[in-house]
C-alpha cells in the first residue's frame, strides 16, 4: 500500500489531494486496508482451501487447545459466542470438529479436531497466517512489540479486547509475555 503522498492525484478539481491526512486518518486508512485484505484473502481461502479465514483460525485454535469450549474460543477470537455457533456447526457438519459434552458441566460442549481436521491443522500457503508470518519475519522484536501494543490498545479502546494475555485455556500471561511469545508454529527468532 502506497503512502498517501505517493498516490496519483484524483481528477477532482479544486482540492489539494496531496495534503496529509494526519496520523489518525492515515492509521484508520491502513486499518481499513488490512480489513479489506483479510476479507479478500478469506474469500480466496474458501475457494482454494475450503475454509474461510475465521474457520481456519478456529481449526488452528482447536488444534492448539483440544477440549476447548465455544465460549473460550469466542473470547480468544474477540467475537460474540452466537457469532461462533454457525462456524462451529458448519465445521462439525463437514467432519472437521467433534463436539463432546463436558463431563464436569453437561451444559458445555468441548471441541476437538477430527482426523480430517488434523490434516488441515498445518501451515499452508495462501492463508492469512502465511501472510502474517512473512510480515512478522521481517520485523524486529521491538517493532513487532510496538505494533502489538498499538493494536491491543486500539482493541481495548474499541471494547473488543479481553483481559491482557489470557489466550490459552487455563493460562494467563502478562501483556508483555503474550506479546513476546511466538505462536506454536512460528520460529522463535525474528
Amino acid at each position: 500500500m502506497k503512502p498517501l503522498d505517493e498516490m496519483p492525484e484524483s481528477p477532482t478539481a479544486g482540492r489539494d489531494n496531496k495534503a496529509p491526512l494526519g496520523e489518525v486518518l492515515e492509521f484508520m486508512r491502513l486499518l481499513w486496508a488490512v480489513d479489506h485484505g483479510l476479507q479478500s484473502t478469506s474469500k480466496r481461502m474458501e475457494s482454494t482451501l475450503g475454509l474461510t479465514g475465521p474457520q481456519r483460525l478456529v481449526l488452528r485454535l482447536v488444534g492448539r487447545f483440544p477440549g476447548i469450549t465455544a465460549g473460550r474460543l469466542a473470547q480468544i477470537m474477540h467475537v460474540h459466542p452466537s457469532t461462533l455457533t454457525g462456524v462451529l456447526k458448519r465445521m462439525e457438519k463437514r467432519g472437521l470438529l467433534e463436539r463432546k459434552s463436558d463431563p464436569l458441566d453437561g451444559r458445555k460442549a468441548l471441541f476437538a479436531l477430527t482426523e480430517a481436521g488434523r490434516t488441515l491443522d498445518v501451515p499452508a500457503t495462501g492463508t492469512v497466517e502465511a501472510a502474517v508470518e512473512r510480515v512478522l519475519s521481517r520485523l524486529s522484536r521491538a517493532r513487532l512489540q510496538s505494533a502489538q501494543e498499538a493494536l491491543m490498545a486500539l482493541a481495548e479502546e474499541l471494547g473488543g479486547a479481553e483481559a491482557p494475555g489470557e489466550y490459552a485455556q487455563g493460562t494467563s500471561l502478562s501483556r508483555e509475555e503474550a506479546a513476546a511469545a511466538p505462536a506454536a508454529d512460528e520460529p522463535a527468532n525474528r
